[in-house]
């Protein structure tokens, strides 16, 4: 594994386990093996590597659930295969699901520029549009739809994380819990 990704794994990690502010850049420079100047070479600063993190975390995710697009079925149906392949993800990507909400809620989510947000966020914005235009969903500002989704994924996955079901009794509820996802939004 290169530097870089060593730093940003790292960092991952200690970011979930101890916090933003718990976690000091010289500790993920140490776990990571290598020098501070090496991590300041990367990242000037503790806010840039929690942005570029998150960024390339969101990259990920997005090529995930990209994946599960389907335009060929109706709009309910297609939704409904990308939040469950974004569930799915979550289970199998803890540490990076956890970090994507502690991001979400962290004052750094602000320092964020509009313009990389909305590169982002570009695609699902455009499809949540469409929807609305085919009236397939309510018309609701962008950002209200998406904090409703946001908060629904965010509190079934926590749900997940600290329910005692097993792996089979956690996709029963990610699949069952779509219905009232789409009630909210349609």
């Amino acid at each position: 594994m290169d530097k870089q990704k060593e730093i940003l794994a790292t960092a991952l990690k200690l970011f979930v386990d101890y916090g933003f502010h718990g976690t000091a850049t010289s500790k993920i420079a140490k776990e990571a093996g290598v020098a501070n100047g090496t991590l300041f070479h990367y990242y000037k600063t503790k806010e840039d590597l929690i942005i570029a993190l998150y960024i390339d975390i969101k990259l990920r995710v997005a090529q995930h659930i990209e994946s599960y697009r389907d335009e060929q079925t109706e709009y309910k149906e297609h939704f409904k295969k990308q939040f469950i392949g974004l569930m799915l993800w979550s289970l199998e990507n803890d540490y990076e699901f956890r970090f994507i909400q502690q991001f979400y809620f962290s004052p750094y989510a602000s320092l964020m520029d509009y313009e990389e947000i909305q590169k982002l966020s570009k695609k699902g914005c455009e499809e949540l549009e469409e929807a609305m235009t085919q009236n397939h969903i309510k018309k609701q500002p962008i950002d209200y739809l998406i904090a409703i989704v946001n908060n629904y994924v965010f509190g079934i996955q926590q749900y997940l994380r600290q329910s005692k079901l097993t792996t089979d009794e956690k996709k029963e509820v990610i699949y069952n819990s779509y219905e009232t996802l789409w009630i909210m939004i349609s």
